[in-house]
């Protein structure tokens, strides 16, 4: 996989810490830059562990399904970018999301797990794939982190207006590139 691919992947598996980021800066009376980087942290250091476990997780089976591999990827990406795009048509801001502490660890932790389980079977994909999973990890780590704390800062004036729109482009970015390693696969490119 090249590098523009991978930074199309960085950017559409992003796109659900950056939706949570843009409502969290929409919940909080004053942005300020440390609360940006700690959620950066947060969600871009998830968004780097979780590819390297699945990845991890599939080379421990890859030789065994290697004739079916191309299948596997495009089939996680398909169900990746399918269930961001039903979550954002589904996706309503409800006030109560506001009633909480939105800089909580707890609650931190608990995104950061949720919007990262989509890098986690992209790393299982990536094992079929052959995909160099340190620097492809890395790549995802720092997008996730720049677009996290640039959505948090700019949660107040853009959170309702690109929230759905991110998840929807990150969607739709991760199905062309399932299709895309399917038809090279089956076309011997």
């Amino acid at each position: 996989m090249d590098f523009f691919s991978i930074l199309l992947v960085a950017v559409s598996l992003s796109m659900d810490a950056l939706a949570v980021a843009l409502s969290t800066g929409m919940c909080v009376k004053e942005t300020r830059l440390r609360d940006a980087v700690r959620i950066g942290l947060f969600f871009g250091g998830f968004q780097f562990g979780m590819p390297v476990v699945g990845w991890l997780l599939g080379r421990s089976v890859a030789s065994s399904v290697r004739q079916v591999d191309h299948w596997i990827a495009f089939g996680l990406l398909l169900f990746i970018g399918g269930k961001m795009l039903y979550e954002a048509v589904r996706a309503r801001i409800r006030d109560e999301e506001c009633d909480i502490d939105p800089l909580a660890r707890k609650r931190l932790f608990t995104l950061a797990i949720a919007t990262s389980i989509d890098a986690l079977a992209v790393g299982i994909g990536f094992a079929f794939i052959d995909v160099r999973i340190l620097p492809a990890s890395l790549s995802i780590g720092i997008v996730t982190f720049l677009l996290s704390a640039g959505g948090y800062l700019l949660g107040k004036k853009l959170g309702v207006l690109f929230r759905k729109y991110a998840e929807i482009a990150g969607g739709l970015v991760l199905i062309a590139i399932g299709i895309r390693i399917l038809i090279e696969h089956l076309l011997g490119a």
